[in-house]
């Protein structure tokens, strides 16, 4: 008698389910897993100090040779921010489209990893095979070029993950999405949806890249001076909408911020944007040409303290400095926990004598992400027997899965996991199974997962209270003080005008050691237990604050 194989497909969330960015999911059937995405995640207002944050890949590096390689959709951060260190661990083949791999390969370059790397281009329509699975990329349509959904062909049937979406029927480009190959996929049976959350809460349509393109122009018709224009350097697409309002007037372009200008290059080379070499000027020359013969195409359209719009707004760019008559538009929408940034952002820019055009006073902006009618299409057409919500906070996540039931999809069928949870399915059948470890990698400079959860309290005390250093020198062999104790503070009091404070706190230690020397304590770790103990009594009776004491002790 023959047995079956009883092998199940597992589809494991190993990042971006109830979070912004960091979207990494595995697929796993039998002997193989393939990666889909890798990206990062931005550090929230709780991790001090924190740069960025990755997916921890654990479960990956337990199953090494298993993984085949990473599938990527498209080339933003929240998708492949992670790869140079994934692939310093998992180092397997990664394939994507062309101007995704391109981004790739800039971010490789720049940890000087590239030439240890395989970066294998597909074009949409082809596929990747391996032993169990065939990998379709199916051309889609979000806010950057060379977008991908893909199909995931198993043993156990068919999983359909969006990527990023939205349906634009008069794309910059012309590249509409594939909405044929989804039918087509639907006709024949789709085991699992897994679609893209972001924009659930909004109903009917994103509305076509092409209309920000129209109020662009306008915008550039009644503009006296320079024109600034802060937007996401991967938005390739609304770039080119951008230098072509500047050439329609006859305005020269510059770009400005290191990624805008690595981006922008990238993409003119591989033909994703189009400016004449004559059209082009470096921010060395604009002032070169009349100011109504200036478009300058900046970084900085979430508010950040570093990037080019905010160096420019707070007069610390080298170069740009705002003029009266400038027209500044901001045109994105603000990453959740960067509202106030970009809000301070407007007000220096207004207060420069800037006009600051943003998404409240004219459409400036469009999502990338499909809106209820969109993913009601997508459901239509794709008719999966499972669904899973991916891409999107929780909250997200829940709202997708009512849109479902309320299209007519059983809700024992839709399952919205958690980071780490595994949904094991076969062709009739799907149902939750134990959680793998999964979590947040915090990389801080060069450090990668140095940073955890204690680092992180000491710095949030650290932030609050301040830091009191006692430092004292002490005989051994006649047990008496040599020198101090000196008390050095950071961040809990202005030592200078609080004199009495300090004198005081240094005899509460002086006190201390002296009970330690007379006891002939000998241990260093007793005695500076018991420094921190007496002297943050202390310091909370005076202050109620509580500052980390660090006492250094010196011996001879």
């Amino acid at each position: 008698m023959v047995m079956k194989n009883k092998s199940k497909v597992k589809v494991i969330p190993l990042g971006g389910l109830g979070e912004i960015g960091k979207n990494m999911t595995a697929i796993e059937y039998d002997n193989e897993i393939i990666v889909i995405d890798c990206g990062l995640g931005f550090p929230d207002m709780e991790m001090y100090g924190v740069d960025l944050v990755i997916p921890d890949i654990t479960y990956l590096l337990n199953n090494r040779d298993k993984v085949k390689g990473v599938m990527l959709t498209h080339g933003h951060e929240d998708h492949i921010g992670a790869l140079p260190y994934v692939l310093k661990q998992l180092n397997v083949p990664v394939y994507g489209t062309r101007l995704t791999l391109g981004l790739v390969e800039s971010k490789l370059e720049e940890h000087e990893m590239l030439s240890n790397c395989t970066l294998l281009e597909v074009k949409t329509g082809e596929e990747v095979k391996t032993e169990n699975f065939r990998i379709e990329f199916i051309r889609s349509c979000h806010s950057i070029a060379d977008a991908c959904a893909l199909a995931i062909h198993t043993p156990e049937g068919v999983i359909v993950h969006t990527g990023d979406f939205k349906v634009d029927y008069m794309p910059i480009d012309g590249d509409v999405i594939d909405l044929h190959q989804f039918a087509k996929l639907g006709s024949r049976g789709v085991l699992l949806l897994m679609a893209d959350s972001t924009n659930v809460e909004r109903p009917g349509y994103t509305v076509s890249e092409r209309i920000i393109g129209d109020n662009l122009t306008g915008i550039f018709s009644k503009a006296k001076g320079r024109v600034i224009v802060a937007t996401f350097a991967s938005n390739t697409n609304r770039i080119q909408q951008i230098i072509n309002s500047s050439l329609f007037y006859g305005r020269k372009v510059a770009f400005s911020g290191r990624s805008m200008e690595k981006i922008s290059s990238m993409a003119m080379e591989l033909g994703y944007m189009k400016l004449s070499e004559d059209q082009l000027i470096s921010v060395d020359d604009i002032n070169k040409y009349p100011s109504d013969k200036i478009t300058i195409i900046t970084t900085g359209s979430q508010g950040e303290p570093m990037a080019a719009l905010s160096r420019i707004a707070y007069s610390n760019h080298r170069k740009i400095t705002i003029e009266k008559g400038d027209v500044v538009i901001i045109s994105a929408s603000p990453i959740p926990g960067n509202e106030k940034l970009i809000s301070k952002l407007i007000d220096e820019l207004f207060r420069k004598g800037a006009e600051v055009i943003y998404n409240a006073l004219e459409e400036v902006h469009v999502s990338g992400h499909a809106c209820q009618e969109e993913l009601k299409l997508m459901h239509t057409l794709i008719k999966p027997k499972f669904f899973m919500p991916v891409h999107g906070e929780y909250r997200h996540l829940k709202q997708h899965e009512l849109l479902a039931e309320n299209l007519g999809m059983d809700s024992k069928n839709i399952f919205v996991l958690e980071n780490g949870q595994v949904l094991e399915l076969n062709r009739n059948s799907a149902a939750r199974s134990a959680k793998v470890t999964c979590g947040t990698v915090m990389i801080d400079g060069l450090g990668i997962g140095d940073v955890g959860n204690i680092v992180l309290r000491d710095r949030k005390h650290l932030s609050q209270d301040g830091v009191v250093t006692i430092v004292v020198t002490i005989d051994k062999a006649s047990f008496s003080i040599l020198s101090g104790p000196d008390i050095i503070t950071r961040g809990f009091v202005y030592m200078k005008e609080s004199g009495d404070l300090i004198n005081e706190a240094r005899g509460v230690v002086k006190a201390e050691l002296d009970k330690c020397m007379e006891s002939k304590i000998k241990d260093w770790f007793t005695i500076k237990s018991n420094i921190k103990y007496s002297l943050g009594g202390f310091l909370y009776n005076k202050t109620r604050r509580r500052p980390i004491i660090l006492p250094i002790i010196m011996e001879t």
